[in-house]
C-alpha cells in the first residue's frame, strides 16, 4: 500500500498539470485522457479527477461530459478580463498610495529586486513569471486580501496568452519600463498618477496581446493552439 495520501497525490497532480498548461507544454484545446494522466502523474483516478476539477474552476480546463481538455484561448474572455483588470488594478494602486511608505518598505524593496532580476540575459520563462508576479505583488501593496485574490486569479487566467505579449524584446522592454513607472508613482504616493499609468499599461498590454493573436492566429492553430473568437 502506498504511503502517499490521496490529498497529496491530488496536490502534486494539480501543480504539475497547472505548470504544463501555463507553460504551454499542454496546448490550448489539447484533449486530456484520464488514463494518460494517471500514467503521466503516477496517480489514481480519484486524485486526478480532483485535480482536473480544481483546474476547471480556474478556467484552465474544460469538461464535456466525461471528457476533459485544456481550455482554449478565448479572445472574448480576454477582452472582458482586461476591462476588469484595468478597473481592479487601478483601484488597487490607489489603496497602496494611501499607505505609508514605512509600512510598504520591505514589499517595495522586494518588487524592485524582482524587476531587476530580469536583465538582458534573462530567459523568456523568467520574464513571463516576473511579469505575472509583479502585478500580484503590486496588489499586495494595497493591503486588501480581496484585491490580492482577484488579481492573482486574473493573472492566472491571462498567463498562457501573456506568452504572446512578451515574444518580442521590444515588447518586454516596454512592459518593464511601464512597471518601473507605476512603482515610482506608488513610491511617490501619487494615487492619480499611479492609477493612470496602471490603466494605460493594462490597455497597452491588451493591444500587444490582441495584435499578436491577430497576426499569428493561423500559425498558432498550425502549432496546435485552440484560439476561440
Amino acid at each position: 500500500m502506498s504511503d502517499v495520501k490521496p490529498a497529496s497525490q491530488m496536490d502534486q497532480a494539480y501543480r504539475q498539470m497547472r505548470h504544463l498548461i501555463l507553460s504551454l507544454e499542454l496546448m490550448p484545446g489539447e484533449k486530456l485522457s484520464e488514463r494518460w494522466l494517471e500514467t503521466r502523474f503516477a496517480g489514481s483516478r480519484t486524485p486526478i479527477r480532483a485535480a482536473l476539477a480544481r483546474l476547471e474552476t480556474e478556467g484552465l480546463v474544460t469538461r464535456d461530459g466525461r471528457s476533459y481538455a485544456v481550455a482554449p484561448i478565448d479572445v472574448g474572455e480576454l477582452d472582458h478580463l482586461f476591462a476588469f483588470r484595468e478597473a481592479i488594478e487601478s483601484a488597487s494602486v490607489r489603496l497602496a498610495c494611501a499607505r505609508s511608505l514605512e509600512d510598504m518598505a520591505e514589499e517595495i524593496e522586494a518588487i524592485d529586486a524582482m524587476l531587476d532580476s530580469c536583465g538582458p540575459d534573462a530567459e523568456l520563462d523568467d520574464w513571463h513569471r516576473v511579469g505575472n508576479e509583479f502585478h500580484v505583488a503590486l496588489a499586495r501593496l494595497s493591503g486588501n486580501p480581496f484585491f490580492i485574490r482577484t488579481v492573482t486569479d486574473i493573472m492566472t487566467r491571462l498567463s498562457r496568452a501573456r506568452w504572446l505579449e512578451i515574444w518580442s524584446e521590444s515588447a518586454r522592454a516596454t512592459a518593464w519600463a511601464e512597471h518601473h513607472g507605476i512603482l515610482d508613482r506608488v513610491k511617490a504616493r501619487d494615487a492619480d498618477g499611479a492609477a493612470a499609468l496602471t490603466a494605460q499599461h493594462v490597455r497597452k498590454g491588451r493591444e500587444r496581446m490582441m495584435r499578436s493573436i491577430g497576426d499569428e492566429r493561423r500559425a498558432l492553430r498550425a502549432r496546435g493552439f485552440a484560439v476561440r473568437a
